[in-house]
């Protein structure tokens, strides 16, 4: 009996990095990146800053207050009595520069006593009621007064016809991602190609440590309005703007999944980088045989890419897809710009591999041999 041993080639095992958007954007008020609110007392002292993006992308109340809807548009009485209230904007005696944080006078004292854990409560999504209640209570040690501010922050809070506490929340990445590529409380334009393109200093210093060592030191661009951006598509910076905005991005494609990835390389943002490894690697493993051999993708192109761009992983796993897929590849003219290394890799590695053809072949011709005919008794 002819037996025969099948080695298996193990694809590499890309990395997969868990969302860190809830702690970005709270990390944006514990750093004070980027501020844009300072919120004051009755007589002007400061309490805390704050990110009107933030604020707006999660109330209604506070885009009344900073003017990014009419009044007109809220029929909900109760929401611009709270507003009027307990808010204010300060109208500065002179006409402040670009950039320069708006004051928010906050006109009662239990309220601005509370600020800090409502601001926190706001920076985690806005949908931690129990704990924002049980913070404060033990802030004011008086239960009535705690209800009382929770009330106020349920007021500001309350899009019109919903209920914070039954309704559905939306993410803190879906209520700011409706600010990507929005001009509204925009304060930078990127110059992309022929395009500008709005956004928002914070939200890109949240998500991007690149970006907040450019807006927060010694560089061309802290004080910059208009910032132009060279060697990449408008596309891609747009998807990459979208991932740093929504904390999900869907390339159109592999080359647009290589080209995003050299982006969030240039930016430092890994775990974008893992998302475009899973898109590159999900949608070649996706195609059939008679896809790979018509197809006038350049897998060899996106290899060398990889390690040009110092993409380890990457380039392993589509060394394997090349190995692996070697009866396909070994006949396309890219086969040819493998470097000496990786040829030998190839080989060494590719299924079929030799042996296993080998003994296909052996069994082949046992099958079709006389000796193996069946006679019938």
């Amino acid at each position: 009996m002819l037996l025969s041993i099948i080695f298996i080639v193990t694809m590499p095992v890309l990395k997969d990095e868990p969302s860190r958007y809830n702690t970005d954007i709270r990390k944006l008020l514990d750093q004070c990146h980027c501020v844009d609110v300072h919120f004051c007392t009755a007589d002007l002292n400061p309490i805390c800053g704050a990110h009107r993006v933030v604020l707006c992308s999660v109330s209604y109340g506070f885009m009344l207050l900073f003017d990014l809807i009419p009044a007109k548009e809220i029929h909900e009485f109760n929401l611009q009595e709270t507003v009027r209230t307990y808010l204010s904007v300060y109208q500065e005696p002179t006409v402040s520069m670009n950039n320069t944080p708006v004051r928010v006078i906050v006109k009662d004292v239990h309220f601005h006593k509370c600020l800090p854990d409502i601001l926190h409560f706001i920076y985690s999504g806005a949908s931690q009621w129990q704990l924002l209640e049980h913070d404060l209570k033990e802030k004011l040690k008086d239960d009535e007064e705690a209800d009382y501010v929770s009330h106020i922050v349920q007021s500001l809070l309350n899009k019109p016809g919903t209920d914070s506490h039954s309704g559905t929340p939306l993410s803190l990445s879906e209520s700011i991602g409706f600010f990507f590529n929005n001009t509204s409380l925009a304060d930078v334009v990127f110059q992309v190609q022929d395009t500008k393109i709005p956004a928002h200093r914070s939200v890109l210093a949240a998500r991007c440590d690149v970006m907040a060592a450019m807006f927060s030191g010694s560089y061309m661009e802290t004080n910059c309005a208009l910032i132009p951006v060279h060697g990449i598509s408008k596309d891609t910076f747009l998807n990459f703007l979208e991932y740093i905005y929504t904390d999900t991005v869907c390339p159109a494609s592999i080359p647009e999944a290589m080209s995003l990835m050299i982006c969030s390389e240039m930016y430092q943002v890994s775990r974008l980088q893992h998302i475009c490894e899973g898109c590159i690697t999900t949608q070649l493993q996706s195609m059939t045989s008679r896809e790979l051999a018509s197809t006038s993708l350049n897998v060899v192109s996106l290899l060398q890419k990889a390690k040009f761009y110092n993409f380890g992983s990457l380039y392993n796993w589509l060394l394997h897809f090349v190995a692996t897929h070697y009866q396909i590849f070994s006949q396309k003219q890219e086969f040819q710009d493998l470097s000496a290394w990786q040829l030998d890799f190839v080989e060494i590695n590719k299924w079929p591999s030799n042996y296993y053809l080998n003994q296909l072949s052996k069994y082949r011709s046992y099958i079709h041999s006389p000796k193996h005919s069946c006679a019938v008794m």
